[in-house]
């Protein structure tokens, strides 16, 4: 699959959208380092089969605000 930059661009605001909107929700402020481990946990579950953009984009999520990789 050839991901373009536009198709992970999107990809990742929806991951960070999503998480933020939850986290909001649980009444936790979203600052980029909880953000980034929420990310990197939900990468790390293996129980659930994602899409090459949606992993491409959540690795891209936790590079962009200063992690390592999963």
């Amino acid at each position: 699959m050839n991901i373009t930059d536009k198709e992970l661009y999107d990809e990742m605001c929806r991951v960070v959208g999503k998480v933020v909107l939850e986290m909001r929700d649980l009444g936790q402020e979203p600052k980029h380092v909880v953000i980034a481990g929420v990310v990197r946990t939900m990468s790390a579950n293996g129980n659930i089969q994602r899409s090459p953009l949606t992993s491409a984009a959540m690795s891209e999520v936790i590079r962009a605000l200063g992690f390592a990789s999963t």
